[in-house]
């Protein structure tokens, strides 16, 4: 202990000898630029301390080398830049900063470890808002819209096994997903790097990767509603695509950015998409809080862009509701969640603004009645509102969630299961992971947005990287997941053993260009993307045993 202690007091140097005509290659200086760690537990820096603070390494010492000199510093807090504690991971258990309230509810007197939202994850449950208006509006919903909704809910189908896989297919981290709108076994996904990947995962070693649509990420796609091949994508290069699947033949219908780059000030990005087919109009939102809409008819931009946000904010997602088209929902970096009435769009002109504590990653309606409203914010919280033509001030519930991070990842997006008649079943990935058999693990959760209860966590022993972007099939007992730059399909167990016939999971790995093996890598840091990150299979050929994969689920009690 006295020598751990002499060491951090006296800050060694290690001066590291190295070619100077030599070139590092690109993974390599990203991972100098990702790791910055000090070699505060290597060999080197014992040899230092016994030599007075300094060491040259001898093996590389040699004429035309120049030496490199690091300093070691104080480990110091992640969370409150302090020293003298951390905070953060160790394997499975995440150590909350002393000087902050618990990361997973925000709130002061307790530990994430001993959180009770760890296990019951409903927080200040509401009476159902539109039970106490009297309205017209009211009216019209409970004896037109309520009735579409059944009063009993049906049997929750959960996917808890993995199916198939392709390791690695993306050359950087999966950033959203998108099923085929008419063949079902048809998944598209969009990457950090612009890359859009075609997988007919049915035939499992089916896929492509389309490389010449985007310069950098992909954060939207949506299928054109006249065309089942062609696909509108948006993207940070603020331009939005119209692609082809049969040929990769790509064209651009919007570009905000014509004159390049032009300093960050002033770059646009587009990041919400959706498409009205009443209206016949592509929807795209940009990082500066305005609204951009293209005729899909013709395919050329209608009208001016439109302040729909705080200006200078960004804009995370739009969502246009299935029954009534005039209705528009958008979601971003102001902390609002808003609703538009699309015959009036005008700055400031918003029907009403659901007011959030942090950043709304995204805002959806219910699939089938429109009614309900699911939002995701920063602060932990996913947010149900049972009728939007009630009292919006107050969600209806608030159900607390770990999605507290996107650094390194792709922001964590709760979505509605559109096969879910009840209009209850919501998806999303877990941040913080769980001891597993001792394995640290980040399950997918399946919650009951109707009590805010947990009804299943899905996990996979090999994945152990988190798994922020989740799509549930429209049709199909199907759910796609993408974590890091790999793609997963799971099915309900009794059914993915039918599919299979007895026979192993379909695993492929994809190396591509993926980085050099056996790196350091950092806990949650998804991004420059986890080279040994999912499937321990050190470049050989793996088999996944299909009673691996677990799943707990929760029973209403």
């Amino acid at each position: 202990m006295s020598s751990a202690r002499s060491r951090r007091k006296r800050d060694p140097e290690i001066v590291i000898a190295r070619d100077t005509d030599s070139e590092l290659s690109s993974s390599e200086e990203e991972e100098e630029e990702e790791d910055n760690y000090p070699f505060s537990e290597s060999e080197e820096e014992d040899e230092a301390v016994k030599n007075g603070g300094k060491i040259e390494l001898e093996k590389n010492k040699a004429k035309g080398k120049a030496p490199i000199t690091v300093k070691l510093i104080k480990k110091v807090c992640k969370v409150c830049k302090q020293p003298g504690h951390e905070a953060g991971f160790k394997g499975a258990t995440y150590i909350d900063c002393p000087m902050k309230p618990c990361f997973l509810c925000k709130m002061p007197g307790h530990t994430t470890m001993s959180c009770p939202h760890r296990v019951v994850t409903d927080h200040g449950i509401l009476p159902t808002s539109h039970r106490n208006t009297k309205n017209p509006i009211d009216f019209v919903f409970k004896r037109q819209l309520q009735p579409r909704i059944p009063p009993i809910k049906p049997k929750y189908v959960i996917p808890d096994q993995v199916h198939c896989a392709v390791i690695r297919y993306h050359s950087r981290r999966v950033t959203c997903l998108e099923f085929h709108p008419t063949k079902n076994n048809i998944l598209l996904s969009g990457d950090k790097k612009g890359q859009i990947g075609v997988w007919d995962f049915g035939k499992v070693y089916e896929k492509n990767v389309y490389g010449n649509i985007h310069s950098v990420q992909v954060n939207n796609m949506r299928f054109s509603p006249t065309n089942d091949d062609m696909v509108y994508s948006a993207s940070s290069d603020g331009t939005i695509g119209y692609t082809d699947l049969e040929t990769g033949t790509s064209s651009t219908l919007l570009n905000l950015n014509p004159d390049g780059w032009q300093g960050a000030n002033s770059w646009k990005m587009l990041y919400g998409m959706d498409i009205n087919s009443e209206k016949g109009v592509v929807l795209a939102a940009d990082n500066f809080g305005f609204l951009h809409m293209i005729d899909h008819r013709t395919n050329n931009s209608t009208g001016e862009p439109i302040l729909i946000h705080k200006q200078g904010s960004k804009v995370c997602g739009l969502d246009c509701n299935p029954v009534q088209p005039e209705l528009l929902l958008s979601c971003g970096n102001d902390h609002f969640a808003r609703i538009w009435d699309m015959r009036k769009l005008q700055p400031k002109a918003s029907l009403h603004d659901l007011a959030h504590k942090r950043v709304v990653n995204s805002a959806y309606f219910s699939p089938s009645s429109g009614t309900k409203i699911l939002t995701t914010c920063q602060d932990n919280r996913i947010r149900i509102w049972d009728s939007i033509f009630g009292n919006l001030d107050l969600p209806s519930r608030e159900i607390v969630h770990s999605n507290d991070f996107n650094r390194h990842l792709t922001p964590f997006k709760a979505e509605w299961d559109p096969k879910d008649t009840s209009e209850s079943l919501i998806v999303i990935g877990r941040y913080i992971s769980e001891n597993y058999n001792g394995t640290a693990l980040h399950p997918i959760d399946f919650i009951d947005a109707s009590n805010g209860q947990l009804v299943a966590e899905v996990m996979d022993p090999n994945i152990t990287t988190i798994t922020p972007v989740n799509k549930l099939h429209p049709r199909d007992d199907v759910l796609a997941s993408g974590s890091s730059r790999s793609l997963f399909i799971w099915r309900p167990q009794d059914k993915t053993e039918m599919v299979e016939e007895k026979k192993d999971k379909k695993i492929i790995i994809c190396y591509g260009d993926s980085k050099k093996k056996g790196k350091k890598q950092k806990r949650g840091s998804d991004d420059e993307d986890d080279e040994d990150d999912i499937f321990s299979s050190k470049g050989k050929n793996i088999k996944v045993n299909k009673y691996q994969a677990k799943t707990t689920k929760k029973t209403k009690t």
